[in-house]
């Protein structure tokens, strides 16, 4: 029953942290290496000393994104300190997510292979 709860706590923590994130990024830094960023998940260790945050960019570089989100993380941690009420705010580490350009592969994939089954179809 602990470890649920610690879970549930758990999550919720990291929801907060990605809904602050989603607000405080576009707001408050200025960096001209980000594009449009998109907190996809966070994820919080359970000593909530470390968050990997996941994000998708549109509009720019993902490794020079990636790099500023970092280099920005101690801001963001301060920024997400006055905001949440928890005795530790974990270190963040930002992530590339790469499924939004996984799944598009794949969209392509099977629109390529669904063509060319209609024109062997035809062709028969």
């Amino acid at each position: 029953m602990a470890t649920r709860k610690a879970s549930n706590r758990s999550l919720k923590v990291a929801d907060q942290i990605q809904r602050d994130l989603s607000e405080l990024i576009p707001r408050e830094l200025k960096d001209p290496r980000l594009g449009l960023v998109t907190i996809q998940s966070v994820e919080v260790s359970p000593d909530y000393a470390h968050a990997k945050v996941y994000f998708s960019v549109l509009g720019a570089d993902p490794q020079d994104c990636q790099e500023a989100l970092n280099q920005s993380s101690g801001f963001l941690r301060n920024a997400l300190f006055k905001r949440l009420h928890i005795h530790t705010v974990p270190t963040l580490h930002f992530v590339y997510d790469r499924s939004i350009e996984r799944a598009a592969d794949m969209n392509a994939l099977i629109a390529k292979a669904v063509a060319s089954r209609g024109k062997d179809e035809d062709a028969t």
